[in-house]
């Protein structure tokens, strides 16, 4: 492959990521078929693999690809002998919007939005499994591989693929309606909903895979779901709470990189740069989930811990560790999770010391589902290193950049283990 292919094809793939959601979105409205209209959009990119390193990138690459999506599903329409009627007003409804939306970036409006919450809603019907629900979102509006949602659950990459697979043949045999369901409808499929959006926030804000650590635009993504959401479920406290714990997370965005992109952690971000604006939003979503008794919901709980670092004194210092700590063992005992276990050992470490701290880590080092993650021996470096381990914390950042999956990330890994290198000669 020549340079020029290379460029191409980081072209092709940077596009996808952005556009495939909409895409996906905009078919399942014409086809009322989620998964044919994900089969069709994967046929529009495989046609910009193998046209555009002839023809060259075209100047709007993301409407190149929307008007090839559409056109297969068309020629789809008119395979399967639909009413002309039907054809006609779809045929119209491409060329109208073609003609008054020539760009692609202009038309990612709130609409679009709404659009995506409608093939959520969709993806969360209560036919399938509540597993299968939230995997079949994120391979849909995420684009994630089946390797990076199993990462996401801490659980085998067959497992994540054989829920996909049975999720996508039971909406195409059942026929489900791509709509936003109201009422008791609307209730029963909220949960996971919500959790979808919450997963989505999470890939934005710490990037499974690839060589950037942040994808802003699925964080500013999940917030505009977010909020029409709380606009179809008002009186919901956890619609609250997940808001909440979002714009408190996003405001630290400006502070979470520096100028190249290199991760900065929560301990050494400039906090004068945290959005004060984002924040006091999230301050007043989190107060409206406890006046509508959400207070220990899991997003809220979660939301208060993000709280507490948002409203600390000056720096990690004056943030109150115990009272944190504390929110994650009520955490836990709501949702047993050995990361959540993984972030109390953290917050007990800056609260009663980095011993006790790696003494809780010790109690759930044994975790199958830890096996793999990163996070633990690089938490497990920290706390060795305080404690002035160092050959023990060199090994232990070592493994960690052996095993994280995010080129930043596995970086950031690297040189501290490089630093205690240097420190153990």
């Amino acid at each position: 492959m020549t340079a020029a292919d290379t460029d191409i094809d980081r072209v092709i793939r940077a596009t996808w990521r952005v556009v495939q959601p909409r895409l996906i979105a905009t078919l399942s409205r014409m086809l009322r078929d989620v998964p044919l209209a994900e089969e069709l959009t994967q046929d529009a990119l495989v046609a910009a693999l193998e046209s555009w390193p002839i023809v060259g990138v075209p100047e709007n690459p993301g409407a190149w690809l929307m008007t090839a999506a559409r056109r297969r599903a068309l020629d789809h329409l008119r395979r399967g002998k639909m009413l002309a009627e039907k054809h006609d007003m779809l045929a119209r409804d491409m060329l109208q919007e073609q003609a008054t939306v020539p760009d692609f970036d202009a038309a990612l409006d709130d609409d679009i939005g709404d659009e995506l919450l409608r093939l959520i809603f969709t993806a969360c019907h209560p036919i399938l499994s509540r597993e299968a629900r939230a995997a079949l979102a994120l391979r849909m509006i995420c684009g994630l591989t089946t390797s990076e949602i199993a990462r996401a659950y801490l659980v085998p990459e067959a497992t994540i693929s054989q829920r996909i697979v049975r999720a996508k043949r039971t909406l195409s045999e059942s026929g489900l309606a791509y709509e936003t369901p109201s009422g008791e409808a609307l209730s029963e499929r909220l949960a996971s909903v919500l959790e979808v959006v919450y997963l989505i926030f999470n890939e934005g804000y710490l990037a499974a895979r690839g060589e950037e650590w942040l994808r802003p635009q699925l964080c500013d993504e999940a917030l505009r779901m977010g909020r029409v959401l709380v606009g179809l479920a008002p009186d919901e406290p956890e619609v609250h709470g997940l808001i909440a714990l979002m714009d408190l997370n996003a405001s630290r965005a400006r502070a979470r990189t520096d100028a190249n992109g290199d991760p900065i952690l929560l301990m050494d971000q400039d906090r004068t740069l945290w959005d004060q604006l984002q924040i006091r939003h999230g301050l007043r979503s989190l107060e409206r989930a406890c006046e509508l008794g959400g207070a220990g919901g899991f997003y809220a709980l979660q939301a208060a811990i993000a709280a507490c670092h948002a409203t600390a004194a000056d720096s990690a210092a004056g943030t109150d560790w115990r009272r944190i700590a504390q929110l994650y063992a009520a955490l836990a005992l709501l949702v047993r999770s050995p990361v959540i276990e993984l972030n109390r050992a953290v917050a007990v470490g800056m609260a009663e010391g980095s011993q006790a701290g790696l003494d809780v880590l010790d109690a759930i080092a044994v975790e199958p589902a830890l096996t793999a993650y990163h996070h633990l021996p690089a938490v497990r470096g920290d706390f060795l290193q305080k404690l002035g381990r160092l050959a023990e914390a060199l090994l232990a950042f070592e493994a960690a950049a052996t095993l994280a999956t995010n080129g930043r990330e596995r970086a950031l890994m690297q040189r501290r283990a490089a630093a205690l290198r240097d420190q153990c000669l």
